[in-house]
């Protein structure tokens, strides 16, 4: 399996053809229709990445973002948005969001790319992780 992902979007036809998407790719995924049902998802199986539109009713993406920061601080945020606006970006780059990919959609290679780059990222924080419990602690004070 190639990673997991949720997609998190209030226009279900977007959920339905990146879920395919993905999917045919070799991914496991989940989706939500707002940021609420998202971290519902979260709080019951963590993933990888969560792919997020902006502008959607209950919690907005950007507040799903914040979110995913402070609780989840090894899941990749990728944003899409049709709504594009400084303010939008800006607050993504803020939040650390991995990237903001414009809608519309008509080619999911950039989207394809940036969940793929969030992956390889991932996996080197894994592969320090695991190197870190092999070696042994070093001591901090000064001998005396």
């Amino acid at each position: 399996m190639a990673g997991s992902l949720l997609i998190v979007d209030d226009e279900k036809e977007i959920c339905e053809m990146l879920s395919r998407n993905f999917r045919m790719l070799g991914y496991s995924v989940k989706t939500a229709s707002n940021g609420i049902e998202a971290l519902d998802l979260l709080a019951k199986a963590p993933v990888d990445v969560v792919i997020s539109d902006i502008m959607m009713p209950k919690m907005d993406g950007v507040s799903l973002l914040r979110e995913v920061r402070s609780q989840y601080p090894m899941t990749h945020v990728v944003m899409i948005t049709g709504y594009v606006t400084l303010e939008n970006a800006l607050a993504c780059m803020r939040l650390q969001a991995d990237t903001c990919v414009f809608k519309p959609l008509h080619d999911l290679t950039e989207l394809e790319s940036a969940v793929s780059d969030a992956l390889k990222a991932l996996d080197l924080w894994k592969h320090k992780f695991h190197e870190l419990q092999g070696m042994k602690p070093q001591s901090t004070g000064n001998a005396q």
